[in-house]
């Protein structure tokens, strides 16, 4: 029985030490995180400049956007509609 009780202290030395690792990372990585949210300034993502011609939006022929309904409607099975196609 001696062995039996030293192999479950060993059980639960060990996993309450994995379990207090876990705690500090997670602490420190929401200090980390509050951090660099606290004094990191925010990125400034640069707008893109739309083009004079590209502003105007060239119309889809017939076929095209007949090709585009079918293809939704057979990957939404019927219930999907396009409202709007515009190049990106």
């Amino acid at each position: 029985m001696d062995i039996i009780g030293e192999a479950l202290q060993l059980l639960v030395v060990g996993m309450l030490t994995v379990f207090m690792i876990l705690l500090i990372v997670i602490f420190l990585g929401k200090g980390l995180i509050a951090l660099v949210n606290k004094f990191a300034p925010e990125e400034q993502v640069p707008q893109k400049k739309v083009a004079a011609m590209g502003s105007v939006a060239t119309p889809v022929d017939a076929q095209t956007k007949s090709i585009i309904d079918a293809a939704v409607s057979q990957l939404t099975g019927g219930k999907g509609v396009v409202s709007k196609i515009q190049k990106i």
